[in-house]
């Protein structure tokens, strides 16, 4: 027998925060198993003999099938539900990464392929996790809310490079690069049981209040979302995913995305590289200087979450409260290219905080999808938005590879980097628009809109 889909328990209950927290736990883990390998990278690069360019494509390797499977992903999502589809993805990814503690046993050549493959592997498991993010946002948080909830499981990115950089750094150091993998997998194998433990479907929850319940619905909470007996179990559409990637406003939110995402897979592949062979550091000590700017990038993530929804909340309109942040904290990101004029080392560090801590208040895109994507296909429009996202994993690292070997120098790549800050911001001011819920026309409407046939056709 089905449960009831609105919880009866008596009292107040804050069981979103929870909800959050473990977005925030299982996204943290996410983002440290994908820069396990720009830790390892230059130990890894030094043992295998590999190139910058080959390396780049190493790193780029995850998201060339995280773009390829977000489509199906999300459109697995909204047939599935976020619970059941994040497990699975949850479980996948921490096999790749433990298994790519074994590359070295093969020969050189052979190991860089079998990197290449894992990665691969890894950007596919992980591509459901952030549309789910989304989802479940979407599912559990009011809409005053939902800007501060998405910043807090969006800062998690950075919050990977501070607990964990630090330590996988410590690790290389002290054993070997392998052992970065090894470590990471099993973390991920024991935030699979603890999500499964907590996180449910808020009809379904077993610690949520009826208080709670009614006072998230009543505010804009889509709970029925992955409700068993009535999530719409919506057949996958081509047209869909035609009037998805025809609307200007979504375009504009996906180009936006896609260059705030460059400077995202800048920060958690060639970064740690960046201050080890640009600027000398050892790897323990690079772990920690790629864990400052990180700091900086969660309060900025913060910051640009509670002021959109400060602003919301003050009778601002959506389309300001979320732009606002977006162009400030893109140009402070720009910053990132006075590294080239100094040598000062605590300078480049501060920079490059500052440059972090703009783009965590310009990174509302998440929080934008919420608002913007249509109440049917919500996974499959998170999933569309993550794959224009990412795009840039794939041309970012390659291209400042192809930058590392044709220059010697960092210089360019970080001028290719604050160019995508600009291109954000001139996405948001002249290609968005107002900022409002996209609504598609599903299959069945069409045909009940179609007009009857005739007599003589009957």
């Amino acid at each position: 027998m089905e449960k009831s889909s609105r919880p009866t328990r008596p009292g107040n209950s804050h069981v979103r925060y929870w909800i959050v927290a473990m977005l925030f736990l299982l996204t943290t883990i996410n983002f440290a198993d994908r820069s396990a390998m720009s830790i390892a990278g230059p130990a890894l690069k030094g043992e295998l003999g590999i190139t910058s360019t080959e390396l780049g494509y190493i790193f780029s390797a995850f998201a060339w099938s995280y773009v390829v499977a977000q489509i199906p992903g999300g459109a697995l999502l909204d047939r599935f539900g976020s619970r059941k589809m994040y497990i699975f993805a949850i479980l996948g990814w921490s096999t790749c990464t433990f298994a790519s503690g074994f590359a070295s046993y093969l020969a050189p050549g052979s190991a860089v392929i079998a990197l290449f493959i894992l990665r691969l592997a890894l950007g596919a498991a992980e591509a459901p996790s952030f549309p789910a993010n989304a989802r479940l946002v979407a599912a559990w948080f009011p809409d005053r809310e939902r800007g501060t909830a998405s910043a807090i499981f969006n800062t998690a990115q950075y919050a990977a490079l501070i607990f964990f950089a630090p330590l996988m750094g410590w690790i290389v150091d002290t054993y070997s690069w392998h052992y970065v993998f090894f470590v990471m997998g099993s973390v991920g194998f024991v935030g699979a049981l603890i999500f499964a433990t907590v996180v449910h479907a808020p009809a379904r929850h077993p610690r949520i209040t009826r208080t709670e319940f009614d006072f998230i619905e009543a505010n804009g909470a889509q709970v029925q979302l992955d409700a068993a007996a009535t999530a719409p179990k919506q057949p996958f559409s081509w047209n869909i995913v035609g009037q998805l990637l025809t609307n200007r406003m979504l375009m504009g939110i996906y180009i936006g995305q896609y260059c705030i995402t460059a400077l995202t897979f800048f920060f958690s592949t060639w970064f740690p590289v960046y201050l080890v062979q640009g600027r000398g550091l050892s790897y323990t000590a690079a772990g920690f200087g790629a864990a400052i700017p990180a700091i900086a990038g969660v309060v900025g993530g913060v910051i640009g979450g509670v002021l959109s929804d400060r602003l919301i909340a003050s009778g601002k309109s959506v389309t300001f409260a979320r732009k606002l942040p977006v162009v400030l904290g893109m140009a402070c990101a720009t910053s990132i290219v006075l590294c080239n004029f100094t040598d000062n080392l605590t300078l480049v560090i501060g920079l490059m905080a500052l440059s972090f801590f703009g783009k965590g208040v310009g990174a509302l895109g998440w929080a934008i999808m919420s608002d913007a994507a249509p109440r049917a296909v919500t996974g499959l429009a998170a999933g569309i938005f993550n794959m224009f996202g990412n795009i840039a994993g794939i041309t970012t690292p390659i291209v400042i590879g192809y930058i590392l070997d044709a220059t010697g120098s960092f210089d360019l790549a970080l001028v290719f980097v604050a160019a995508h800050s600009i291109m954000a911001i001139v996405s948001y001011l002249f290609i968005v628009g107002p900022i409002k819920r996209f609504t598609v026309t599903l299959p069945e409407q069409k045909a009940s809109e179609s007009p009857l046939p005739s007599a003589k056709h009957a």
